[in-house]
């Protein structure tokens, strides 16, 4: 390797680029990361870590508005979009630094400029320097979709949602994923008046029917327009500057922002893959096999890129493995059983293992627990807002196979659950457990 100017090249200082530079380092490799927009990527600088603090900040207007049950005077209380956007960007850039400090700490040589591949051991710089390496490491995330109707650019992606400079009376936010719930809850509690539309007949496909019909219900209830069956034409500026949405069903809605969160396309345009031969599947993802490795042998790639699991934990794990493997001697590879996943709306869902519905396909002895209560504090706030727990039990001994939940602290809650089911614990196991009163959680050991 001491013919190539370094050990490791990564393009994307993301999660994954991130630590797969970091373990490739501290084994003793030398590394260069290639990043064109910040160090962090998606989730430090535009994605789960601002976006989780947006849902803190607007949860504190149905805490105000509780606080009176509870005995507190909250006349007066006003909120300020300029503050919380500005200390939320301020929390970014403090994050961006620790991420360049760990590269800095770790002796990785850090390139702010874009970098495309030119061989299977080269890249070039925007700036026009050559670089070879012995291992190329792809993990430039993913990228909001756009789709291509007349007038799509009008509307804003989950990258620009972040610096608003105020914020719209109106938001239609186009999706059904998690991106699109969440800023849906984010912004109706925040007073937008909030559609969020799908083309579908449902929303967070791949979760438990029954957790997310309970969600659509209850963000009705808190005033959020859901509307199904909605598939977009068109979108019109008009002369006040408001927005003319044309479905393809003739119907028109009006709104002042419209947020495209219809999903998130693997980022490799123009980064010369596929000159180089890098096989791409046809959503643009690059193909790589159990070792992240893709058809070149000395190119692999990790995270959103590879449209695997789109989730920045499995991003990290995967650089992890990655670094160990090639650099560390210590060959690995990630299991992707059982990951645990959540929603941040407004209530928030967790979940983790097979839906009922998945269970039911591939177990003959399927049996579903269930706990449908009111928290605590909910009751006292006079808030009619039920929680629900559904545990998925498969086989005679009653293997827990998955746990979904949708009420407050649900993913909070859900993270030391999730050790059991990986454990393959049964629901004897849970019964088995003294519960913690009076907390929500004791309910995943009271299910009936």
């Amino acid at each position: 390797m001491a013919d190539f100017d370094y050990d490791l090249f990564v393009i994307g200082a993301g999660s994954g680029g991130v630590r797969a530079s970091r373990i490739a380092a501290s084994h003793g490799a030398r590394v260069a990361v290639a990043e064109e927009h910040r160090v962090g990527g998606t989730c430090v600088i535009r994605g789960c870590v601002p976006k989780k603090l947006l849902v803190y900040g607007s949860h504190f207007a149905e805490d105000l508005h509780d606080a009176k049950r509870f005995g507190w005077n909250t006349d007066g209380a006003t909120f300020d979009w300029s503050v919380l956007r500005d200390n939320v960007a301020a929390e970014v850039n403090r994050l961006e630094g620790l991420y360049g400090q760990t590269l800095g700490n770790n002796k990785v040589e850090v390139f702010h400029e874009r970098a495309t591949l030119t061989g299977a051991n080269s890249v070039q710089l925007s700036s026009g320097r050559m670089v070879t390496a012995a291992h190329i490491l792809i993990a430039t995330g993913a990228w909001p979709s756009v789709p291509e109707i007349p007038g799509a650019g009008h509307g804003i992606t989950s990258n620009e949602v972040f610096s608003l400079s105020e914020l719209p009376k109106r938001a239609f936010i186009a999706g059904g994923g998690y991106i699109a719930n969440e800023f849906a809850g984010i912004f109706n509690e925040l007073g937008v008046k909030v559609k969020l539309v799908t083309h579908g007949d449902r929303v967070l496909r791949g979760y438990d029917d029954e957790i997310v019909d309970r969600l659509v219900d209850l963000s009705r209830q808190k005033g959020i327009d859901v509307h199904f069956h909605f598939g977009i034409k068109s979108v019109t500026k008009q002369d006040d500057g408001s927005l003319l949405i044309e479905g393809d069903n003739g119907e028109t809605i009006e709104t002042d922002l419209l947020l495209w969160a219809i999903g998130r396309t693997p980022h490799t345009i123009g980064l010369g893959l596929e000159q180089v031969g890098v096989d791409l599947g046809k959503d643009g993802s690059v193909k790589v096999d159990d070792d992240n490795r893709t058809n070149i042998p000395s190119i692999y790639a990790v995270g959103d890129v590879t449209n695997r699991v789109q989730l920045t934990p499995i991003a990290i794990r995967e650089g992890h493995a990655f670094a160990d493997s090639v650099f560390g001697n210590n060959p690995r590879t990630v299991n992707y059983d059982c990951i645990p996943t959540a929603v941040f709306s407004n209530p928030p869902i967790a979940s983790v293992g097979m839906t009922e519905a998945e269970a039911r396909t591939q177990h003959d002895d399927v049996k579903v627990y269930k706990s449908d209560f009111r928290a605590m504090k909910n009751v006292l706030a006079d808030r009619n807002e039920r929680a629900l727990y559904k545990m998925v039990v498969a086989g005679p001994d009653e293997r827990v196979v998955g746990l979904h939940l949708i009420g407050p602290d649900s993913g909070e809650i859900l993270q030391a659950a999730a050790v059991a089911v990986k454990a393959r614990l049964t629901k004897q196991d849970f019964d088995d457990t003294v519960a913690l009163h009076p907390s929500m959680s004791e309910e995943l050991v009271l299910m009936k």
